[in-house]
């Protein structure tokens, strides 16, 4: 089965790095820049899960996260949150928008494709 994977991000080398490890896994990926063309593209297409960069110009992740969990068709789609802020604090914060887990960076890309694939295989508890 083909999953299909959201990333937004704005940071090129980020987005090179976790667009290599989708297609070693061969998921499909589509790529945003910003929170505001995330967005857009959930209400547009399906997507098995969101990978979200917390710092983003405009909109930050927290917020795009909070408006994707507004809507009930969203409920469950796992989001993951990308982020440099891994105090405890900041963690809290992130963890409290919806998302369903949070991976730090720079990016462990064996603990990533891990946390993605517990969310394909629905071991992610879903935010509320």
């Amino acid at each position: 089965m083909s999953y299909r994977i959201l990333v937004v991000e704005d940071n090129l080398d980020n987005t090179k790095l976790v667009t290599w490890l989708l297609e070693d896994e061969s998921w499909e990926y589509e790529c945003a820049t910003t929170a505001e063309e995330g967005l857009e593209l959930v209400r547009m297409k399906p997507f098995d899960v969101v990978l979200m960069d917390i710092s983003l110009p405009g909109m930050n992740g927290d917020e795009a996260t909070k408006l994707i969990r507004q809507d009930p068709a969203y409920q469950t789609l796992p989001i993951i949150a990308l982020t440099a802020h891994a105090v405890a604090d900041e963690r809290e914060k992130i963890l409290t928008s919806g998302v369903n887990a949070l991976v730090t960076k720079p990016i462990d890309e064996t603990a990533l494709v891990d946390v993605i694939k517990q969310a394909l295989n629905g071991e992610l508890c879903h935010a509320s």
